[in-house]
């Protein structure tokens, strides 16, 4: 399999799983507590260390992004000096994500006999739920860029799965962060599900979450361009084989 088509294939997988483990882990929350705060612990534990382990997982074939608004902040930071990701490359990389998303959830429900799609029913909208998307993913974005910046892209399992599963928590929306993940959620009518009708305000708060996040980071990390990382070497170091070398 080529280069390119590793990362595809990491990409979607490492996405499906991620779905698979915030769609799966609230369908066992509701079934083995009824304390709603319980719950959202027991979701927000699981999905902080699927991540992270998600990350090390395929980390070393695509950069481990999982997150269309991560490759858009990849290319664009990257744009002006020929790193992170080509247009073409980020097209591919969120049509896997949200492939990955919409099956991740399917493969949920079929693990706890649900019915495969069934479009959930659960309204998430006002301006208080934007507004906690977009910061949710704007600090997310700062938290990955930072440490592509200072070098410590290693820390990055353990820093952004700490991150979501605080964001759980912090946030008024629960941390969606995620247009691809948002769109999978759609699919599922449980715990973790949002309404279809309610999936465009989300994406919306995101796409402004990455405008406010790449701002700052210019600001903050005026060379944060350079830091892109050549080939998404963006949330974690990966792999690539190449004439005998790997980089």
């Amino acid at each position: 399999m080529s280069g390119p088509a590793r990362r595809l294939l990491a990409e979607f997988l490492g996405t499906a799983l991620l779905v698979t483990a915030v769609v799966g882990s609230g369908i066992m929350a509701t079934r083995l507590s009824d304390d709603i705060g319980l719950q959202l612990l027991e979701n927000s534990v699981a999905t902080a260390f699927a991540l992270g382990a998600l990350i090390l997982m395929f980390g070393p074939v695509s950069g481990a992004h999982f997150n269309p608004v991560v490759s858009a902040a990849d290319w664009f930071l990257g744009r002006r000096t020929g790193t992170g990701l080509s247009a073409r490359e980020l097209a591919g990389y969120v049509v896997a994500q949200v492939a990955g998303a919409i099956c991740g959830a399917v493969l949920a429900d079929l693990m706890f006999r649900l019915p495969a799609v069934d479009f959930a029913d659960k309204e998430r909208g006002g301006s208080d739920l934007w507004l906690g998307e977009v910061v949710a993913t704007a600090g997310l974005l700062l938290l990955i860029f930072a440490l592509a910046r200072s070098g410590r892209s290693s820390a990055a399992p353990a820093a952004v799965g700490a991150y979501i599963g605080a964001a759980y928590w912090f946030t008024s929306s629960t941390a969606f962060a995620n247009p691809a993940v948002t769109i999978g959620r759609a699919f599922t009518d449980t715990f973790a599900g949002i309404a279809p009708a309610s999936v465009p305000g989300f994406v919306a708060a995101q796409v402004a979450g990455l405008v406010v996040g790449a701002g700052l980071l210019l600001a903050l990390y005026p060379s944060a361009g350079t830091d892109a990382g050549t080939d998404t070497d963006v949330v974690v170091a990966h792999v690539v084989q190449q004439e005998g070398s790997t980089r």
